[in-house]
């Protein structure tokens, strides 16, 4: 698991889920935010898309692998700041 608390490492789409979960929220639908964040454009990625006979578990938007696409703490900052896990 990436350590959550190193500000200049990189957290993957499951980990930045897992610091957004709660207020009757589940990791998933967390996931499928930040998946529809970064498809929209609004949430910088570096992504890691699955190939449809590759996907194990629940999709997400775009095929997005949650363990393999990785989020800048600075991006992801900058995305709650503007509103976007309201």
């Amino acid at each position: 698991m990436t350590n959550t608390t190193d500000r200049d490492t990189p957290l993957t789409l499951r980990d930045a889920a897992k610091l957004l979960t709660g207020e009757g929220r589940s990791a998933h639908d967390v996931e499928v935010l930040l998946a529809n964040a970064i498809q929209q454009c609004e949430l910088h990625a570096n992504v890691k898309r699955w190939a449809t006979e590759q996907w194990d578990g629940r999709r997400l938007p775009g095929n997005i692998n949650p363990r393999e696409t990785h989020i800048e703490r600075r991006d992801l900052d900058a995305w709650r700041s503007s509103g976007g896990a309201a």
